[in-house]
């Protein structure tokens, strides 16, 4: 079984992780940091701004099982991809929008789909697209954050909305 990665930067990792834990097909969702011009870089080296690094999540995935279209589809509904270097109250270029290739034949549908992300939103998609250029891993206390802290008020407010946009919207992409 050949298995895909895709990166993907939308604001506050833990958004995207608790959302893509519940995608059949994924096989693991790894927060971490990528496309800056810093080795190793902390939580609070990136949330500093200064870094160049996007929070992202780096998706593993059976494409036997799921798209890599439809994991774009889910990305551009569950994050506001028209907002530059922020989403909702997270700002700075590390909360940026952004889709991150490992292998160059992604490139095609990455593009098709924001272009039709685009249309949809009637322009104005500041998605960032570029090969990955590093990914770090971050720090294992944000491993499945939302998971560990429902109530923690982010969590229960921005993260909790999410997530049930996204069952409600893609309940065939529901785990089962």
């Amino acid at each position: 079984m050949r298995m895909c990665t895709i990166t993907l930067a939308g604001g506050c990792f833990w958004c995207l992780e608790a959302v893509y834990l519940r995608v059949a097909g994924v096989t693991a969702v790894q927060s971490g940091y990528a496309n800056g011009h810093l080795p190793q870089p902390s939580y609070e080296q990136v949330c500093r701004g200064d870094t160049g690094h996007a929070e992202v999540v780096q998706l593993q995935y059976d494409p036997t099982q799921v798209e890599l279209r439809a994991l774009l589809e889910v990305f551009y509904a569950v994050h506001d991809p028209t907002t530059l270097n922020r989403q909702g109250n997270d700002v700075g270029p590390q909360y940026r929008s952004g889709i991150y290739w490992s292998d160059p034949a992604d490139e095609p549908v990455v593009r098709a789909v924001t272009a039709e992300a685009d249309a949809l939103l009637g322009g104005g998609v500041v998605t960032e697209l570029a090969p990955l250029s590093g990914f770090w891993p971050a720090e294992p206390e944000h491993d499945r954050y939302f998971e560990r802290n429902p109530w923690q008020g982010y969590c229960a407010f921005v993260v909790g909305p999410k997530v049930a946009k996204f069952q409600q919207r893609f309940t065939s992409l529901l785990r089962r």
